[in-house]
């Protein structure tokens, strides 16, 4: 258990930054699985918006540190290929 001030402060602050990044993690998987559901029922339309709602997203995990820069473009340009890989 912590004895210091500053390092009662520091618990508490990483606590309310682990539950912020599970927050953000958590958004980002939703959209990421929504386009992995709409390129598995081969709906080219509804993955794309999917796909655009999702980009957003990585990146601005991406921006937060949640996920690597280079991690959340390799997930776009992966599903962007799935996407554009179905036949319309």
């Amino acid at each position: 258990m912590a004895n210091t001030k500053s390092a009662k402060k520091a618990t508490r602050v990483a606590a309310r930054r682990t539950a912020i990044n599970k927050s953000r993690l958590s958004r980002i998987r939703t959209h990421v699985r929504k386009v992995e559901e709409a390129i598995a029922s081969g709906n080219q339309a509804e993955a794309q918006a999917a796909l655009k709602a999702a980009q957003p997203e990585l990146m601005r995990g991406a921006s937060k540190g949640v996920l690597h820069k280079n991690a959340a473009s390799r997930k776009v340009s992966r599903l962007a290929a799935r996407v554009k890989a179905i036949k319309a």
